[in-house]
């Protein structure tokens, strides 16, 4: 399954290096030197990563300068990653164990399919479809206390409004 772990950003310095938009709860993991990272033409080869003034600089294998590293801007990159594999956390899911879950509220009522999951600065966000209708339903404990991904389902306690 291929996931998206970020967007290449600007150039920063001469040498090379790119800030990335992380989209990834495991940057650490996912630019490790020696990670090899897909774009929609070809793959790159993370070199060093560091974090500097909260902003994720890249050194990919082979661009050696600000002109190399300018054409790499706004490109995606992404992973390929078993779909069986989760996060280490018990309470953390990925984007694509919850894409298509049924949610429904505590006393059964359907509520519709996620269909995207968004990150904000403040928090994440379920986007719920059910026919027309679309919610956005903040991903936390105290409104999402249930997620069975093997069965499909979240169970949400909306407060009143939400799903008006």
């Amino acid at each position: 399954m291929r996931v998206v772990v970020g967007r290449i950003g600007r150039p920063h310095g001469i040498r090379g290096q790119v800030t990335v938009e992380c989209r990834t709860d495991e940057p650490d993991v996912r630019f490790a030197p020696g990670a090899q990272l897909l774009t929609e033409t070809s793959s790159l080869t993370v070199e060093s990563s560091q974090w500097h003034s909260g902003r994720l600089l890249v050194q990919f294998a082979g661009v050696t300068d600000r002109n190399e590293a300018e054409h790499l801007r706004d490109t995606i990159v992404s992973i390929d990653r078993d779909p069986a594999q989760m996060p280490e956390e018990s309470d953390e899911y990925y984007d694509s164990a919850l894409i298509e879950c049924q949610v429904m509220t505590d006393d059964g009522t359907v509520v519709g399919t996620v269909s995207e999951v968004l990150h904000l600065p403040g928090q994440d966000l379920l986007v719920v479809t059910a026919g027309d209708a679309e919610f956005l339903i903040p991903f936390v404990e105290a409104i999402v206390p249930t997620v069975d991904v093997a069965n499909r389902s979240i169970v949400i306690t909306p407060p009143d409004g939400l799903l008006e």
